[in-house]
């Protein structure tokens, strides 16, 4: 009879970014339960609120995770804006939207090239952090910043993006779009990467629904929910796409969902360019919060569903800033992956929710 053992994976690991902490219960090489401890980096962010007023709140919530940086910063505008009964001008709704697709191709590629260094193909690694490269390339020129942009600001955006530089967008995204076909290609038919993803880390849609998975988690095991969709912000409502859905629940499907978000997010970012009104980018936001006065609203970050909550103290702070990311609902479902799985592809099913801790531990 095989012995159990306890092994320790993380805080520090040479595959993973980010420090997650696992207590693996193995019988040989085979995990038998995984149990996740959190807390190791958590920095207090949203106690900020009360010493730092709604617009300041934005740089604040914006510097949560430096890969969904634009998302978050749209999100904690988005609840501020509704907690106040701010309407902003359509052109910015606009630019939102290209610039939160964009964002998802950049997350995505990172994402792509973590998992090939997961599984040991550093070229493959290279590769999709060299496309990568482009762009960020778009975001330095078109909002000064290659990590936290800080072009989201209550009421709309601080500047505008002229015409000239969005039709330049789509041209280098279109460039580009051949490249990363050859190099998606690979991970959906290359027999030594399938031979790591088919069949690992299945998670069943029934699993997925009762652990609240979000995201491409959530839709590589057949569940359609994307809240680009479900909720009303930017302008999704009028592009006209349907969720990237696969049935298999493994590592391959939630890599298969990714790869097609990629191309999806050039398409609406093409979409979005062709139909951006002209007009202002912004209105003046002046006065306190009312007290006690609360607004929720609901973003599919590139990980998932991400949740922002805003109350209103009767001054220019807040009362309460909540944040709850994707990685935090993907935990319970990556836990479930794991169990069974061999030691050695815990690394990789780690990898296939994405996971950001600095998200999950503000």
């Amino acid at each position: 009879m095989s012995k159990r053992t306890i092994i320790p994976f993380g805080p520090q690991h040479p595959v993973l970014p980010e420090p997650i902490h696992l207590d693996l219960v193995c019988e040989d090489e085979t995990v038998v339960e995984a149990i996740p401890s959190i807390g190791y980096i958590h920095r207090g962010l949203e106690k900020l609120c009360e010493k730092k007023d709604y617009n300041q709140m934005v740089y604040v919530i914006e510097r949560i995770c430096g890969i969904c940086s634009f998302g978050h910063g749209w999100g904690a505008c988005a609840a501020i804006e509704g907690v106040m009964n701010v309407e902003i001008p359509e052109r910015a709704e606009y630019l939102r939207t290209i610039l939160h697709e964009l964002g998802r191709i950049h997350s995505h590629l990172l994402w792509l090239g973590l998992l090939a260094d997961g599984f040991g193909f550093e070229s493959l690694f290279n590769h999709c952090w060299r496309i990568r490269e482009s762009v960020l390339d778009l975001f330095e020129k078109n909002t000064g910043g290659r990590v936290v942009f800080s072009i989201c600001k209550v009421g709309g955006m601080r500047k505008d993006i002229s015409d000239e530089n969005l039709k330049e967008m789509v041209q280098v995204l279109n460039g580009i779009k051949k490249e990363t076909k050859e190099l998606t290609d690979v991970f959906m038919n290359d027999i030594s990467v399938k031979n790591r993803l088919v069949g690992i880390g299945y998670l069943s849609k029934e699993d997925a629904i009762e652990l609240c998975a979000v995201g491409p988690m959530a839709r590589a095991s057949g569940v359609a929910q994307d809240m680009r969709l479900t909720t009303n912000h930017g302008v999704y409502d009028k592009l006209g796409f349907e969720p990237c859905v696969e049935e298999a629940g493994d590592s391959y499907a939630r890599c298969v969902v990714r790869i097609r978000e990629i191309f999806q997010s050039i398409e609406l970012i093409e979409k979005a360019v062709s139909m951006i009104p002209d007009g202002p980018v912004e209105v003046a936001v002046k006065g306190n919060v009312e007290d006690g006065a609360e607004f929720i609203t609901r973003m599919e970050q590139p990980r998932g569903e991400a949740y922002y909550y805003a109350r209103g103290a009767g001054s220019k702070f807040l009362k309460r800033m909540r944040v709850r990311t994707p990685t935090n609902m993907n935990i319970p479902a990556m836990v479930k992956t794991l169990a069974g799985c061999d030691l050695a592809d815990v690394p990789m099913l780690v990898l296939t929710i994405d996971p950001c801790i600095s998200c999950t531990e503000r």
